[in-house]
């Protein structure tokens, strides 16, 4: 006789995302996992006296989304405790939204603000006279969107110790006055560093709510899985922790370990430390190592093998080069997941170089290395990514000529050739490389995947059209491939596609119900659809208010 079913849906236009693709009209969950796909007699043998019974009517099913790289504890922890700047279209709107938390919080120590684009300071970035002049007394470091420049005052700079002979730190730059020589204000990749380690850091109890205010929102975006790089403090990681023993997690993380360029193979002892806390828990581990080779476009640190069109520079190396390839090499054999961050076409070369140099020196393994970002790449690396079988974790969110970005930043920075072969895709899935979709958040605050998925098939900015603004028109995939980069790829990324990723029997019931079949719209309206019930391993952790279920 059948095992009872706790829940059965049906009536449904199900996309299993298993091997042949296929497509089933109902399912049924046991516990926290799949009983059966099927048809709706297949899975009415399973119903029992107390089965909950959903008549979806049509509508579809997916696998749980994942979202591959994503700044959780960070994002979520400054979406609550620092002054917001992503609305800020000027350096004076920044500096009133300064002055208006700092009218709120007259008592304050440091005022820490995010989000401030790269486009209301192009150039050497914004300077800190106009911060000056409203928090003179007070340190204020502002970061922006990309995380990857810090704007500050005078305050700031003094606490730093940071002057005319101040020196940047390596992979760093201190922006500075052109006829003075001072710092003006604005400090990019490591030069940040100078700065804010003298800023505190979030207390556990603000990681966690941090944590808790992401997971409420990516639930009803339909994410069940993530990958957050980046992990450096015992506040975060203890939070996470925490968070798994009060029960409280309702996404799985499979996270990485920051590796300090400063401090080579020396630290890989303690990375393994820190790997072995966490090995053990059901939805928190810490497995893989994140490596930053070059910085971004947009402050001109993105390294790159021809020199910026504004400036005489290719930018940012943040490794010495021969110290970076024996890490990597360290980690490989200890079998931590590699994760990069590459962004310039010389950068993603040399990132390669370590990965090779790593499986020539070290026994090879199921190792699953990843790039991430991969802005501008080399058609000859891209068949050395297959090679090597490293998985790629784009952001198809950023697969837009957005105004403020590319014709502002990105052309002028990169010149048009370069500009118009941004952000490979397609041409990842013709190498069959494994390709994870990511948001990169809170770099891209709105992170749903739905509107990934649109631009990477369009490419196009949602809610505008025209070929002239398409990007890199021939990276253009399809929509089936979209879907696979958000679920079991990124299954496969975080070594997790025996568990979930897929809709298949014996699978943990990481599923959401879309109001609307993805293949049957316009391809301009993917984004419109909406998660109306979000599932983690069969328990219901999102569920639209117009979704309601009839008994039946």
């Amino acid at each position: 006789m059948a095992a009872s079913a706790d829940l059965i849906l049906y009536n449904g236009s199900i996309y299993t995302i298993d091997n042949d693709k296929s497509r089933a009209e109902a399912l049924a969950i046991t516990g926290s996992e799949i009983l059966i796909v099927g048809t709706n007699e297949d899975v009415k043998a399973f119903e029992g006296d107390n089965t909950q019974l959903i008549d979806l009517k049509g509508k579809m099913v997916l696998p749980g989304f994942f979202d591959s790289h994503a700044h959780v504890s960070m994002g979520g922890a400054e979406a609550l405790f620092t002054v917001d700047l992503n609305d800020c279209e000027s350096q004076q709107e920044a500096a009133d939204a300064v002055k208006k938390y700092l009218d709120d919080k007259p008592d304050i120590e440091v005022i820490i603000g995010v989000g401030w684009g790269n486009a209301i300071g192009t150039g050497s970035g914004p300077r800190k006279e106009i911060l000056d002049n409203i928090v003179p007394t007070v340190p204020v470091c502002l970061y922006s969107e990309d995380h990857h420049s810090l704007w500050v005052n005078s305050k700031a700079l003094e606490i730093a110790g940071i002057g005319k002979e101040t020196i940047n730190p390596k992979g760093g730059v201190i922006e500075r006055d052109p006829v003075t020589g001072e710092a003006s204000g604005t400090l990019r990749e490591s030069a940040m560093n100078l700065v804010t380690n003298n800023i505190p850091e979030y207390t556990v109890e603000q990681y966690k709510a941090g944590i808790l205010f992401y997971q409420k929102i990516a639930a009803a975006c339909g994410i069940t899985s993530v990958h957050e790089p980046f992990m450096r403090n015992g506040n975060a990681l203890d939070a996470y922790s925490q968070l798994e023993k009060e029960g409280k997690l309702t996404i799985r993380y499979r996270n990485s370990l920051f590796v300090d360029p400063e401090k080579g193979n020396d630290q890989v002892e303690e990375l393994i430390a820190e790997r072995e806390k966490h090995s053990s828990g059901t939805y928190f581990q810490t497995n893989s190592a994140k490596f930053f080779i070059d910085g971004v476009v947009e402050g001109a640190t993105a390294y790159l093998e021809e020199p910026y069109e504004h400036i005489d520079s290719h930018g940012e190396l943040v490794w010495d080069t021969q110290i970076y390839k024996e890490t990597v090499a360290r980690l490989h054999q200890e079998r931590f997941t590699i994760h990069i961050h590459s962004i310039g076409d010389a950068s993603t070369r040399i990132a390669l170089d370590g990965l090779e140099y790593a499986q020539i020196k070290e026994e090879p393994f199921d190792s699953r290395h990843a790039i991430t970002h991969l802005q501008l790449v080399n058609p000859e690396d891209i068949s050395r990514m297959k090679k090597l079988n490293v998985v790629a974790v784009p952001n198809p969110y950023w697969f837009m000529k957005e105004p403020s970005y590319y014709f502002d930043i990105e052309e002028p920075y990169l010149g048009k050739e370069r500009a118009e072969r941004q952000y490979p895709m397609q041409s990842l899935i013709d190498e069959e490389i494994v390709a994870a979709s990511a948001s990169d958040y809170p770099v891209t605050m709105n992170f749903h995947p739905l509107n990934a998925i649109q631009l990477g098939v369009t490419r196009t900015e949602i809610g505008k059209s025209g070929d002239h603004l398409i990007n890199n028109p021939t990276e253009r995939t399809t929509l089936e491939k979209m879907i696979e980069s958000f679920t079991i790829n990124g299954a496969y990324s975080l070594k997790l596609d025996h568990l979930t990723g897929s809709i298949e029997k014996g699978k943990k019931a990481d599923i959401i119900v879309l109001d609307q079949d993805l293949f049957k719209m316009p391809e301009a309206n993917i984004h419109q659809a909406k998660v109306l019930l979000t599932l983690f391993e069969g328990k219901e952790v999102y569920r639209d208010k117009e979704f309601t279920v009839v008994p039946s």
